[in-house]
């Protein structure tokens, strides 16, 4: 099996409300969509994130395990080359309805990252890491 991921799914209460979200509010693009199914969004070169009901989802994945208003145990995240481009997608975030956002802060690990949650709860950071490993995630 090659080493990598090719779409994350995010099984979400609304479709509608995260379309809105994702597409309107972040300004990102759909690739595919299927109303009332799925969105399908282009994150990277060879990743897809796919917004999927979680009515469909379930009835082919099976029941999800967390309870209502927990946090998924995972994040999202989104690196960026400094710490003002940090505060400014949390800012774009939050004019697009998210809630929470956590403002960014210097991290113990060597970085600045802050967090917010898209419609259904799941968090993405935003980080700007900037050792090897962080830096070579940003688009040059």
């Amino acid at each position: 099996m090659d080493q990598r991921i090719s779409f994350l799914t995010l099984a979400v209460s609304d479709l509608e409300a995260s379309r809105r979200f994702y597409l309107d509010g972040l300004g990102w693009d759909a690739e595919v969509e299927v109303e009332g199914d799925v969105v399908m969004i282009r994150a990277g070169e060879r990743l897809v994130l796919s917004l999927w009901d979680r009515g469909h989802f379930e009835a082919e994945v099976g029941a999800i395990a967390a309870p209502a208003g927990a946090i998924a145990p995972f994040t999202i995240s989104h690196n960026v080359a400094s710490p003002e481009e940090v505060d400014a997608v949390l800012e774009t975030a939050r004019a697009a309805g998210a809630d929470p956002v956590h403002a960014g802060e210097h991290r113990a690990w060597g970085g600045y990252s802050g967090y917010f949650g898209d419609p259904d709860g799941y968090r993405w950071e935003i980080a700007h890491n900037p050792q090897d490993i962080g830096m070579s995630v940003v688009p040059q």
